[in-house]
C-alpha cells in the first residue's frame, strides 16, 4: 500500500490539469484534482471561449451593416448586451460542467477549492484545512490578469470583469497593445462603444511581425478605434461622471471605463511554492526543464504557469508529455517550435513560425519574403476597406517555409492547416504545386510571389 493518499495531485483543473488529471486515472492511478475557480481554467471561464463569443457578437453589427449590400433590408436593429452576457455565461457553466464530470467520471476526485504546498508531498485545502499527500504533484494553476502599480488602479477593471459587466460603457479606454487589448478593442467598438486603446510602445502586437502590426493598427483604426501609442498611465482619477486617466506625458483623458489590459502572470502566489522548495523566476512561473519537471524531483508544471508558450492547446500537449514521462515510461518533451496561433482581433491573424526578423536573424541573406495585399471578394461588394494580407518566409537553396503570416476573414481556421506544413519542413515548391481553391481567400497562399526588394 502506498504511503501517500494519491498517486498525483493537480493544482488547478484548467485544460492541462485536467487532461493530465483524466489520463492518470484512466491508468489506473488514484487521482485528485483541486480547483479554486469553476473547473475549466482562464479558457473555458474567463479567456478564449466567452472572448470569442463575444467578438462573434461584435461581429454581427458589422455584418448586418454589410448584409444591405447584399439585397437584405435591416430595420429595427439593436444590440442587448445582457442578453449576449447571459447567454455566454450560461455556455461558460455548461462546459464547466462537462470539465467536473470528465474528471469524476474517470475516477478522480475533485477538490473545489484551493490547495496550497505545506511540503514537496503535502498540500493543504485552503477551506477545510485538510491536509493530503501525494507522490507526484502536478502544478496547473495558470495565470492571471497583472496591472501596473499606479495611483488609482482600483478603479480599472481587467479582462476577467469584462465578461460580467452589468452593462456597456458609452465610453472605453482600453490600457495595452497585446492581444487581449486589441481584440477587446474590438469588441467593444464593434458593440457601439467609443474606445480609445492607449499604449506605451509605437505600435500594437509587439513580437508579431512588422508588417502584421502596421495592418493590425490600421485595421483599428478602421474600427473606430482611437489609437494612442508612447502612453504610460500614472493615475485614474474617479471623477463624478467617470474617470480621468493621467499619463506620462501630461495627456489626460476622459472615459466612462478603464480596461487594463497589461499583461498576464504566473498565479503562483501564496501558493507555497517555497514550502516546498521550487524554484520559481523573478515574475513568479514554475522553472522547468524540458520534460516539465521543477527542480523538485516530483513535482512538475504545465500550462501558463511556466510562462512558456501560453496557449491551451499547449498546455494539454504538455498535459500528455508529462502523462506519457510520468506513467508511460517513455519520456516526452513537448516541442514548442512552430506553434500555429491567432489573435482574434477584426479581421482575425493567424501566425505559425518566425517572422520576418527573426528569420533574418537566423538566416541572414538567406531568407526569402513573398508577400500579397488584396481586398477580400467579400468586402468588395459590401464596400468595406479592410484589406487581406499575406506573407510567406522561406529560407535555404530549398526555400523551406519558416514562417506564415496571414491577417484576413478566416485566417486562425486557415493557419490550422498551414501549421502542419511548416512543422513538416515543406518548401515553397509543395505550395507551388498545390492547386488553389477557386473564388477563396486562402488560395492566394499557393500563388505567391517574392515581393519586390
Amino acid at each position: 500500500m502506498s504511503k501517500y493518499d494519491y498517486d498525483l495531485f493537480v493544482i488547478g483543473a484548467g485544460s492541462g490539469g485536467v487532461r493530465a488529471g483524466r489520463l492518470a486515472a484512466q491508468l489506473g492511478k488514484k487521482v485528485a484534482v483541486a480547483e479554486e475557480s469553476k473547473p475549466g481554467g482562464t479558457c473555458v471561464i474567463r479567456g478564449c471561449v466567452p472572448k470569442k463569443y463575444l467578438v462573434y457578437g461584435a461581429e454581427f453589427g458589422g455584418a448586418i451593416k454589410s448584409a444591405q449590400k447584399y439585397g437584405w433590408s435591416i430595420s429595427d436593429v439593436s444590440f442587448d448586451w445582457s442578453a449576449l452576457r447571459d447567454s455566454i455565461q450560461t455556455e461558460v457553466n455548461r462546459l464547466s460542467g462537462i470539465y467536473s464530470n470528465i474528471l469524476e467520471k474517470n475516477g478522480a476526485t475533485l477538490f473545489n477549492e484551493r490547495a496550497e504546498f505545506v511540503d514537496a508531498h503535502t498540500v493543504r485545502l485552503q477551506n477545510s484545512g485538510k491536509e493530503v499527500t501525494a507522490k507526484t504533484i502536478l502544478v496547473a494553476v495558470g495565470g492571471r490578469p497583472w496591472m501596473p502599480e499606479i495611483k488609482g488602479a482600483e478603479h480599472a477593471i481587467m479582462s476577467d470583469d469584462a465578461f460580467l459587466l452589468d452593462k456597456l460603457p458609452e465610453s472605453i479606454l482600453i490600457i495595452g497593445g497585446g492581444y487581449i487589448a486589441s481584440e477587446f478593442a474590438g469588441i467593444f467598438a464593434g458593440m457601439g462603444v467609443k474606445t480609445v486603446q492607449a499604449y506605451r510602445g509605437d505600435r500594437l502586437l509587439k513580437g508579431f511581425d512588422a508588417d502584421v502590426r502596421e495592418i493590425a493598427g490600421k485595421h483599428q483604426n478602421m474600427l473606430g478605434v482611437d489609437t494612442r501609442f508612447n502612453l504610460s498611465p500614472t493615475e485614474i482619477k474617479k471623477t463624478s461622471g467617470g474617470y480621468i486617466v493621467s499619463f506620462d506625458d501630461g495627456t489626460k483623458i476622459g472615459t466612462d471605463l478603464v480596461f487594463m489590459a497589461t499583461g498576464r502572470r504566473p498565479h503562483t502566489a501564496s501558493l507555497g511554492l517555497e514550502n516546498a522548495g521550487v524554484a520559481t523566476d523573478k515574475n513568479g512561473a514554475v522553472i522547468v526543464d524540458e520534460f516539465s519537471r521543477s527542480n523538485v524531483k516530483n513535482i512538475y508544471a504545465v500550462g501558463d504557469v511556466t510562462d512558456r508558450v501560453n496557449l491551451t492547446p499547449v498546455a494539454i500537449r504538455e498535459g500528455v508529455a508529462f502523462i506519457d514521462t510520468v506513467y508511460n515510461d517513455t519520456p516526452n518533451a513537448y516541442d514548442h517550435t512552430n506553434i500555429a496561433s491567432a489573435v482574434f482581433t477584426q479581421p482575425p491573424i493567424g501566425v505559425v513560425g518566425m517572422n520576418e526578423a527573426e528569420a533574418r536573424a537566423a538566416y541572414g541573406d538567406k531568407i526569402e519574403v513573398y508577400t500579397t495585399s488584396f481586398r477580400p471578394m467579400k468586402n468588395a461588394l459590401a464596400e468595406k476597406e479592410q484589406r487581406c494580407f499575406m506573407k510567406l518566409i522561406t529560407e535555404g537553396r530549398k526555400q523551406r517555409v519558416i514562417g506564415i503570416h496571414i491577417v484576413g476573414d478566416d485566417s486562425p481556421e486557415i493557419i490550422q492547416a498551414l501549421g502542419i506544413c511548416v512543422k513538416a519542413g515543406l518548401t515553397k515548391a509543395d505550395f507551388d504545386q498545390t492547386c488553389a481553391v477557386h473564388p477563396t481567400l486562402a488560395e492566394e497562399i499557393v500563388t505567391l510571389k517574392a515581393r519586390a526588394s
